[in-house]
């Protein structure tokens, strides 16, 4: 580094090393029905008729289902239950943070899982018996892929909620055409879906971009060299404000210049697929800080002038000095 004429400069180097970490769900069955019966004279079992003083059906005609609900009622409870669901999915695809993603995929799942078991009680009008069918095992199969997908976002495989539609994509598409068909055959209200999941995606953006750029007026540098598998996402956070998140791509390295003096908190998310709207990658991701702070500093004498640069890297490296600790995804400076 080139010093102020006549003024020579010397540089302390020092170095953090980090280990990276990496982001390393059936029903029960029923009892067989039962019938049980009288042994008569003759072993034949007694023909059953109608009670005394009402007339039979006459031959050739279909007898209706006497549990069968009307249309009214059908629709009043299909009105009942889309409530409840729909509301639950679309509460998971608002989710913004990890957390939050995961206890509303749970929730949805379960939201899910009792509307199903509940219309799965009900007997519809005939005309739209295999509709109903239909519908009914699309909801089931959603929970199910819900509670795999809330599952994920545990994990940390899933990261937000354009990444869990994804996930749940099939099953949703599915519910949503059985829920069409439900509406076709009466005008029934099924319609639970009101998301649409999109395509899995492996977004990057270029090594060294800024997400975030405060004032870099300083003398001093930070150096990062991210060798892990996974493009990497660094904040530099000083008295609670963000002041800079820089993209390093897996592999790859990257100097932050002209930072100024001050003592700052160094956080950084791995992952895979970086959506831009969210500043979050969507799959695999971690959360982490250096356990002990940074201190920049610059100082002037009457013949020179000093300041620190420093360098870190974010994956394990033999002789490291510097620990790291996972970040609870909520407290993350995004």
């Amino acid at each position: 580094m080139a010093a102020p004429r006549m003024i020579s400069c010397v540089l302390a180097l020092a170095t953090l090393t980090l280990g990276a970490c990496s982001a390393a769900t059936a029903r029960p069955s029923g009892g067989q029905p039962v019938v049980s019966g009288v042994a008569g004279g003759s072993g034949a079992a007694p023909s059953a008729g109608p009670p005394s003083g009402t007339a039979a059906a006459p031959p050739g005609t279909a007898a209706p289902s006497a549990s069968a609900l009307d249309p009214a009622a059908y629709k009043a409870e299909l009105e009942s239950r889309r409530k409840a669901m729909a509301g639950a999915i679309g509460s998971m695809a608002g989710a913004r943070t990890v957390k939050t993603l995961g206890q509303r995929a749970q929730k949805a799942a379960e939201a899910v899982e009792s509307g199903a078991a509940a219309l799965a009680a009900v007997t519809p009008p005939d005309q739209v018996r295999s509709q109903h069918d239909a519908y009914v095992a699309s909801l089931r199969d959603f929970a199910t892929a819900l509670g795999g997908t809330a599952g994920k976002v545990g994990s940390r495989d899933l990261c937000t909620s354009s990444a869990a539609l994804t996930d749940v994509g099939g099953a949703l598409k599915s519910l949503d055409q059985a829920g069409q068909a439900l509406q076709r055959a009466g005008d029934y209200p099924a319609d639970v879906v009101s998301v649409k999941a999109g395509g899995k995606k492996n977004r990057r953006l270029k090594n060294g971009s800024f997400i975030r750029r405060g004032s870099l007026t300083g003398r001093s540098s930070l150096q990062i060299d991210n060798g892990g598998t996974r493009d990497a996402v660094v904040t530099l956070v000083k008295g609670g404000s963000k002041v800079v998140s820089v993209y390093v791509r897996k592999k790859a390295k990257f100097k932050i210049s002209g930072v100024r003096d001050g003592t700052y908190k160094i956080y950084f998310t791995h992952g895979v697929d970086w959506d831009g709207k969210a500043r979050a990658f969507t799959r695999q991701c971690s959360f982490e800080r250096f356990q002990k702070s940074v201190k920049f500093k610059t100082t002037f004498t009457a013949t020179q002038i000093r300041w620190h640069d420093w360098r870190i890297t974010l994956h394990a490296i033999a002789g490291g000095n510097a620990r790291t600790a996972d970040v609870d995804p909520d407290d993350f400076p995004g």
